[in-house]
């Protein structure tokens, strides 16, 4: 895997976050296209209505499959880097942290790490503040 840093740690998948999501969104466009048209012309009302819906579902499918796994995975990275500050500091992080702020430090490395929670905390450090003040990149090929 080449290098990861700051320029290049964000990860698509084209399949899914570009083409499903067009798909979907030119679908539903199409389907109220044809509701439309159906309600004029006083037939195909049902059939419209329920080709709308179901790019509605669709689209509400798409939208909380990611955010169930991103869900999932920020747990697993609160509960990761917790367990890396502990066996550096003896304590947890800091609880004033937000979750986005913990998602950004999972990048720094040990010897980075608790100076820069601590600013993160005094300073409301913003994720990509934390993200670009980091020396020695630790990369996460593991998160989608």
């Amino acid at each position: 895997m080449k290098e990861q840093n700051f320029s290049n740690h964000s990860k698509y998948v084209p399949l899914f976050h570009f083409a499903t999501s067009s798909f979907i969104g030119l679908g539903l466009t199409g389907a109220i296209v044809n509701l439309v048209r159906a309600c004029n012309h006083e037939s195909g009302r049902l059939a419209g209505t329920v080709l709308v819906l179901v790019f509605i579902i669709a689209g509400l499918f798409f939208w909380y499959i990611r955010a169930f796994s991103l869900g999932a995975q920020d747990r697993a990275i609160r509960a990761e880097e917790n367990l890396r500050y502990f066996s550096i500091k003896g304590k947890l992080l800091d609880n004033r942290l937000t979750m986005r702020q913990i998602i950004a430090l999972r990048f720094a490395p040990d010897d980075e790490l608790v100076e820069l929670s601590d600013r993160a905390v005094k300073e409301n450090l913003k994720p990509t503040d934390i993200k670009q003040a980091i020396q020695q990149w630790k990369a996460d090929h593991d998160r989608i």
